[in-house]
């Protein structure tokens, strides 16, 4: 593959896992081989290379089609936050499941001692 020549999705070399496997659904076959011969020979990266071989062989296989769509087109980790909503805000609830560890000052409740 000749460094000139275009990949299918850009900036695929800076992408995380998450990002490429959504991205790669909209591709046929020819655009995987072409991801998958890039990745082989610049990256190399094990999740990435796995992940493409699997899409891979479920295109072939008739188990999988391209989705359609724009690889590179703004994927849902890049979506804007919903109107009135501030960004990293989950809701404005605390999730912490986190169970109370013993003895450590802060997390544990006061007790307060009766006295005799």
């Amino acid at each position: 593959m000749s460094h000139d020549s275009p990949l299918p999705i850009p900036e695929f070399d800076h992408l995380p896992v998450g990002s490429v496997a959504h991205r790669i659904r909209t591709l046929d076959a020819d655009g995987l081989s072409t991801l998958l011969d890039h990745e082989r020979e610049h990256g190399d990266r094990v999740a990435v290379v796995q992940l493409l071989e699997q899409r891979l062989a479920a295109l072939r296989s008739g188990e999988a089609e391209p989705s359609g769509g724009d690889p590179a087109g703004a994927q849902p980790e890049h979506a804007p936050p919903p109107a009135g909503m501030p960004a990293g805000d989950p809701g404005g609830k605390t999730d912490n499941n986190q169970p109370l560890r013993h003895g450590v000052a802060g997390q544990t409740p006061n007790r307060q001692v009766r006295a005799r």
